[in-house]
């Protein structure tokens, strides 16, 4: 039984690298790797409402720091996917607080690797709660998929997933 539950988590980890095979956004390892994570987001082109949401939320200095970080991050159409006027209310100075709460929601401080992360059923974030990380139907992080890993940049690595996920109240 637990040789099939690893056999389990070494697909979602293969099916996880064949994603990663075309380059991380689209572009190469290396080019990605000499960015710190703001930019490599930003020159991806897929990650402007995060960008902006950085921004809004005052933490584009942080994940520019040294770090390590490991953020989860969601895609332009992943926020999207969120009740109409969510997003505008959020980047909005008054609910400055809260976008940082969902925002560090995110990160988990240190370089999680996806081999890493396939073995672990929770993490830490920045936030002070924990996400709960699943690999029983791919790997999914509080219900988002992963759907690219090991992103690596100068101060960490990012792991690009469908959905944003929200910290418990």
């Amino acid at each position: 039984m637990k040789s099939l539950k690893n056999l389990n988590k070494l697909a979602a980890f293969g099916l996880l690298l064949v994603g990663f095979a075309a380059g991380p956004f689209g572009g190469t390892a290396s080019a990605a790797a000499s960015k710190d994570i703001v930019d490599a987001a930003v020159s991806a082109g897929s990650f402007n409402t995060l960008v902006a949401a950085l921004k809004a939320a005052g933490l584009v200095d942080t994940l520019r720091g040294k770090g390590p970080f490991t953020v989860f991050a969601p895609t332009d159409e992943a926020f999207g996917k969120l009740p109409a006027g969510t997003v505008e209310s959020l980047l909005k100075p008054e609910n400055k607080a809260k976008l940082q709460s969902i925002l560090t929601y995110h990160v988990v401080p240190g370089k999680v690797m996806a081999a890493q992360v396939v073995n672990l059923k929770s993490a830490k974030t920045v936030n002070g709660q924990a996400i709960t990380i699943s690999t029983s139907d791919g790997v999914k992080v509080d219900g988002a998929k992963v759907l690219k890993t090991d992103i690596e940049t100068s101060n960490g690595v990012i792991h690009v997933i469908d959905s944003v996920i929200l910290p418990k109240d």
